[in-house]
């Protein structure tokens, strides 16, 4: 007889205990290590929430999932009511617009996600075991919700290609592009650069020189090395970033001191000149992998930004074996450092019968540029004859 699995909604992810939610989203980090995805973890969901970055008039309303087989929570999942689509990075804009025009009310919708986070992860969290049924739990739920709830859609964003493989029925798959820099067994940065066609590894040495002209010196900094006033300057970075990018920096200044409580799994790139910081970069340490987030400046110097954000993490990268650097969304100027385009996934429930053959049809047209987009770059990427060699 099979077992009945129930799932339940949740107000936020601090109400579920943080033994049970990682149990799902990062059973490997029992063994003391750094989870595969620090940006699933409830400890990082969680200082979103209390440091009020979600929630409240964010337009982020935590209602995560939960799923029990006979009491036991078997899978866990991310999920946000949301009234707007900012902080996602994977652009449904015009759909809302197309919707509403139509007569419809797109928003609130779903979102399955970790907010303000363009990075690849497992959305529907299971535990070892429970892979099939838990995912499936999940999935039902997020439709169950949807229509009960009268919403336009459910959106499953940066989920893994293996999530997008198989889309459940009725869903939708969509791809993107971002540039991720693969580390190919190198021992140093000058390893690296070997693999590079002679003019680009002249141009990026070139680089980073100019970089430190600036005046001042560049820390890397993680664990007990980082302490409260970093915080303070990263703020300042961020603020003077997102201000220009966006209008509103998306978190809150409660989320970086949180964040200090993570700090064994943040590397911070700092550049100082007299004693003070100027410019810095902050990353988040997966078990296999680098994670760029952010980065601003006080001041304004040539190739600064380059060094901090992408030179640094390759060097970081390779001196901890990690076997790739994520820097994030967008940005071919990413592709003449080594950073070469990749696919990323997302996943679309829309119930409208008569909306989801539009949004199907631009998807399959969009799929088909990106393949091609992603082809044409990597072609022009700076490795010999375009491409890295094999690992």
């Amino acid at each position: 007889m099979t077992a009945e699995i129930e799932v339940s909604v949740h107000p936020g992810v601090t109400a579920i205990p943080a033994a049970d939610w990682d149990a799902c989203a990062c059973p490997e980090a029992a063994d003391g290590g750094h989870p595969l995805d620090p940006f699933t973890t409830h400890r990082f969901l969680s200082a979103l929430e209390t440091s009020g970055s979600v929630g409240g008039d964010s337009g982020w309303t935590p209602c995560p999932l939960v799923a029990r087989e006979n009491g036991r929570v078997i899978a866990v999942a991310p999920l946000y009511l949301k009234s707007h689509s900012q902080g996602e990075y994977v652009f449904d804009h015009s759909w809302a617009a197309a919707y509403e025009r139509a007569g419809g009310s797109y928003y609130p919708k779903l979102q399955c996600a970790v907010p303000f986070s363009p990075v690849t992860g497992r959305r529907f969290l299971t535990r070892p075991g429970h892979e099939a049924t838990g995912r499936a739990a999940l999935i039902r739920a997020i439709e169950t919700l949807t229509e009960r709830e009268g919403l336009s859609s459910a959106h499953v964003t940066f989920c893994t290609e293996t999530e997008a493989a198989d889309p459940p029925p009725g869903w939708l798959s969509r791809t993107g592009e971002q540039f991720h820099w693969h580390n190919r067994g190198y021992g140093s940065y000058d390893d690296f650069l070997a693999d590079l066609a002679a003019r680009k590894r002249k141009t990026l040495r070139k680089e980073r020189a100019r970089a430190q002209e600036f005046g001042g010196t560049i820390q890397s900094l993680t664990g007990d090395r980082i302490r409260p006033e970093h915080w303070d300057a990263m703020w300042d970075f961020y603020q003077d970033t997102g201000s220009r990018k966006w209008g509103r920096p998306y978190l809150s200044r409660a989320f970086f001191d949180a964040l200090h409580a993570m700090r064994d799994e943040v590397l911070l790139v700092l550049a100082e000149r007299d004693g003070e910081p100027v410019a810095g970069a902050l990353n988040l340490i997966g078990r296999d992998a680098l994670y760029g987030r952010y980065w601003g400046c006080t001041e304004d110097h040539a190739f600064l930004h380059f060094e901090l954000c992408y030179h640094r993490a390759i060097d970081w990268a390779i001196a901890h074996r990690l076997p790739r650097v994520e820097a994030g969304a967008q940005g071919e100027h990413k592709l003449a450092r080594g950073y070469l385009p990749v696919l990323t996934h997302s996943l679309h429930w829309i119930p409208n019968p008569g909306f989801r053959p539009a949004v199907a049809e631009f998807l399959r047209l969009e799929r088909a540029s990106v393949a091609e987009e992603i082809a044409d770059l990597t072609a022009l990427g700076p490795f010999h004859r375009g491409d890295p060699p094999a690992a």
